[in-house]
Parts: structure tokens; sequence; C-alpha cells
């Protein structure tokens, strides 16, 4: 009996250690999520230079005319003269046909023998297929012995390629004819093509409560590699500054519409002096500050938890985040 009382008893000593143990546990825990964070410095120097801003957009490559050539009657194809790809002049012959009724009586004469043949050739010529515009032929569907009706397409030419790009409407007052443009395609990411703003859509756009408008931006040069429904990327210039100071978006705090940096004391023990200074343009990285001299060197704020990790300045311009 007392050997079952005295385990009885080192079971709730056990249960009462345990406990213990567990609140000091919590309270430890606790204390650790109440230690304030530790702010780091990182050091950047103001430089000089050149900067440009710009507005990013995505688009799509499509042909400025896209042409569907039909045929003006129904026949049969005798002859095509071109490919895919191959740039044509306005006028010029791509493919020679014949009408049903041309058709019926070349075969007929064919049964008869070549000099039949030949003799209906050169009384019945052949209908030309010509080019309406200056472009390049991008579909071809046809083949020579191959039948169609006056409804078919037997090509798609296109004069020059564009690209649609869909620019926000806060973007849109900062977009100009002839402006400066970059595109890089998708499929080709490591290439830039220069180009230039060709037009600007009257008419918006609203799709999932965004308004946009259609920009077309004209290549310089549009490369072979160059196809109808790629996806570009977008970069219009849209202001550049040169020979200005410049920081990092991050180095600069923003509070109550007042914009200030930290300036490092040549003074170890002295504190950091806080200037207010006035911001330029931005290409979202850096930014055009006055109210600093080159060379000066600015700390940049870094919250530091207590578990070492270091975040980004919750001040900045930027609210913090990565630049798009």
């Amino acid at each position: 009996m007392s050997d079952r009382v005295g385990f009885s008893k080192n079971k709730k000593i056990a249960l009462m250690v345990f406990i213990l143990l567990l609140a000091a546990g919590l309270a430890w825990f606790g204390w650790k999520r109440s230690v304030p964070a530790e702010t780091a410095y990182r050091e950047v120097a103001v430089t000089r230079g050149d900067i440009e801003a710009v507005i990013l957009s995505t688009g799509t490559v499509q042909p400025e005319n896209r042409l569907e050539i039909k045929p003006p009657i129904a026949g049969r194809i005798d002859n095509v003269l071109v490919q895919e790809g191959q740039v044509v002049k306005k006028s010029q012959v791509l493919a020679w046909m014949s009408s049903t009724e041309r058709a019926a009586l070349l075969d007929a004469a064919s049964a008869k023998g070549p000099q039949e043949l030949k003799r209906w050739e050169e009384l019945y010529r052949a209908t030309p297929i010509l080019a309406p515009i200056n472009g390049t032929i991008i579909v071809r569907s046809v083949e020579p012995g191959q039948t169609f009706t006056g409804q078919d397409s037997v090509f798609v030419i296109s004069d020059r390629l564009t690209v649609k790009a869909q620019v926000d409407e806060t973007d849109i007052a900062q977009i100009r004819l002839k402006q400066k443009a970059w595109l890089v395609l998708d499929a080709y990411p490591d290439q830039t093509i220069p180009g230039h703003v060709d037009q600007i859509a009257y008419d918006a756009k609203t799709v999932n409560n965004v308004t946009t408008y259609v920009v077309d931006v004209l290549p310089e040069k549009a490369p072979d590699f160059m196809r109808s429904g790629m996806t570009a990327n977008v970069s219009f210039s849209s202001a550049s500054a040169k020979n200005v100071l410049l920081l990092p978006s991050n180095a600069v705090r923003t509070r109550d519409g007042r914009s200030t940096v930290l300036i490092k004391s040549p003074d170890k023990n002295a504190k950091p002096l806080e200037k207010e200074v006035t911001l330029g343009i931005t290409d979202g990285k850096r930014v055009a500050v006055s109210g600093v001299a080159e060379g000066d060197v600015i700390l940049v704020a870094q919250l530091k938890s207590s578990a070492g990790n270091a975040g980004t300045n919750p001040f900045s311009p930027l609210s913090g985040r990565r630049p798009r």
C-alpha cells in the first residue's frame, strides 16, 4: 500500500515540474517576441550619372494591315509564284488561276492531245492573282491544282509588323507620338529591338476593372525572327536626365510628404544627420536627388529582427518593395 502512495506522489511531483518548465518556456518565448527589432545600416554613396525613367507594358506582335486575298471567281490554281515570308510589291503576280469554265475546257483539251491543250491555253488565258499592297506573305493556303470558291482566302499579306501594347490609363498621359521605345520578345529575351510610338488609341478598353489604351509601337527595323502573335515586353522612355546625383530608391525615406536621407557623420561617435532632399525622376531602382553632395555616404536602414533576418527600408518611396 505504501508503495502505491509513493508512486502516486512521484507522478504528481513530475507533473508539477513539467508544468513549471512549460510555463517558463512560454514566458521566455513571449519575452523574445517582445524584444524590439534592431536597426542595421548599409552604406551607399551618392554618385553622379545618367538616368532614364521608363513605363513598362506588354503587347502582342500584329500586322498593321492584314489583308486576306480572295480570288475574284471560283476556280483552280495553275501556278503559285510566292512562298510564305516572301516580300512582294504592289501589283506583283502571286499566282495564276483558271476559272471553273477554263479548267473544264483545259481538262477536255488535254485528253485530245498536247496541241489541242496548247491551243486552248492561248485562246483562253489564265487569270492572275495580284498583291494589293507592298508587304510580306504570311499565309499561303493553296497549291497548284487545288480548287477553291470565291469565298476562300488563298493568301494573307501584311504590310508591316507592329506591337499592340496595353498602356494603363494612369500612364497614358506620358505617352506621345514618335516617343522612343524598346521591344523584347518573350521568344528572344536577349534581343532588344528599338522602335517608336506610331499610334495612340482614342478609345479605351476595360478588362477586370482595369482601363487601358492600345499604343502601336513600330520597330525601326523588324528582324527576320519577329512573327505575328508573339508576346513582347515594351519599355517607353518617358523622361531622362544626364549628369545628376543618384541614390538607390530605398535609401530615401518618405513620410508625410517629406523625403529625407541619413548622412553618415565623419565623426564615428556622432549621430547620423537627417537631411531633407528633393526627388527627381526614377527608373524604379535609382532616383535622382538634390540637397546632397556627390560622395556623401548615406545610411540605408534595414530592420533586423532578433532572429537575424534583415528587411528593407519601410520608408522608401517604393515601400520596401522590389521595383517591377
